[in-house]
């Protein structure tokens, strides 16, 4: 259980406990529970406290029935609930159960220390049930996405495509935490739009980060009406072979840093050296849609049951999927071999990356 890491880390720390109050931190420990109300926020309304031998969940009056009965009642392990009027500042519970102890905690508490790049590096390493759960969402994000790209119309606004998206995965309990839309020239303009009221003529992209149970998928594609331009046709061949070679060397031993290295010398063979910097490259990926963002000197060294997700882009193009690092090789968890997709050659390897749907 994800407690046990914890509690595994506290001990190889020195500490008698944490404090865990990030929303991605408490479906990690409670393997996939919610501890929020507010979406736009990383906190929740819960806070735990893991100590070696025992477990608290500190929160209101107000959220104490709900927790107890719909989230806690789900938690594989059993917790000592502590509860205020909910306009009462419950940092006294928090105060109370630490009271001598050595604490630790995710987010800015006191003068406690902060451990929340330990924690992310700790959860990163996925369990087979959670590789299990992360297949089925990334299948069903992808498929979202792409079923969207094969419905969606001329004349039809971002917003409303932003929409529609919203619309397929909300019913599965999928969390949008990121929807971008861009069409036709603000996809050549901007590397990171989102929606606007712009009306869809030829081409749109659509991105995904779409989070359940504390997990993240991230998936990018493409749809064109027409014939693509020469300029297209081109793009998205190279931005497609960048994508292989940071997806190659993405194995365990490397750096993230490695590669982006590896991406930046592909951006240099395609013709477009200074282009990685226009937009960032991805990272890791699993309890947040990126837990970095990785650079040519990100010293992180990868390891297999982590997810990745690289995005490197050229004009009017990008590629992105959620991978799975394996000791032998990486898997594409976002692959639902119901899209059209290109054969890259790498020389003595090859991959398949998705292609733009024509319609």
């Amino acid at each position: 259980m994800n407690i046990e890491k914890v509690r595994n880390y506290l001990e190889e720390k020195g500490a008698d406990g944490i404090l865990i109050r990030k929303r991605n931190n408490f479906s990690w420990v409670t393997e996939g529970r919610y501890n929020h109300i507010v979406q736009a926020t990383e906190q929740g309304v819960a806070d735990l406290i893991i100590t070696r031998k025992d477990a608290y969940l500190i929160t209101s009056e107000m959220e104490k029935r709900r927790l107890i009965e719909e989230e806690c009642s789900q938690i594989p392990f059993d917790v000592i609930v502590s509860a205020l009027d909910w306009f009462k500042n419950t940092d006294v519970l928090i105060d109370e159960v630490s009271s001598g102890m050595v604490m630790t905690t995710d987010t800015p508490y006191k003068d406690w220390e902060v451990v929340e790049e330990d924690l992310g590096l700790i959860r990163s390493v996925l369990s087979e049930q959670e590789i299990t759960s992360y297949r089925d969402l990334c299948q069903s994000a992808a498929s979202a996405v792409e079923e969207l790209c094969r419905t969606v119309k001329p004349g039809q606004t971002e917003y409303e495509i932003e929409a529609e998206l919203a619309a397929k995965v909300l019913p599965q309990g999928i969390k949008p935490q990121v929807i971008l839309v861009a069409t036709d020239d603000r996809i050549h303009r901007y590397r990171h739009p989102i929606p606007t009221g712009k009306v869809l003529d030829k081409k749109a992209m659509i991105v995904l980060c779409a989070e359940r149970g504390g997990l993240v998928a991230n998936v990018t594609r493409f749809v064109h009406f027409g014939e693509l331009p020469e300029e297209t046709i081109a793009n998205k061949a190279a931005v497609a072979r960048i994508d292989a070679a940071m997806n190659f060397a993405t194995v365990p031993g490397n750096t993230a840093g490695d590669v982006v290295k590896a991406g930046i010398a592909q951006y240099e063979k395609e013709g477009f050296p200074e282009d990685w910097k226009l937009l960032h490259q991805g990272g890791l990926t699993g309890y947040a849609s990126r837990e970095f963002l990785a650079d040519p000197e990100t010293p992180y060294v990868i390891k297999a049951n982590q997810a990745y997700a690289w995005n490197p882009s050229l004009p009017g193009v990008k590629s992105e999927d959620t991978i799975l690092v394996k000791e032998d090789g990486i898997e594409f968890l976002t692959h639902t071999d119901n899209w059209v997709y290109q054969e890259i050659d790498m020389g003595n390897k090859k991959i398949e990356r998705p292609d733009i749907l024509t319609r």
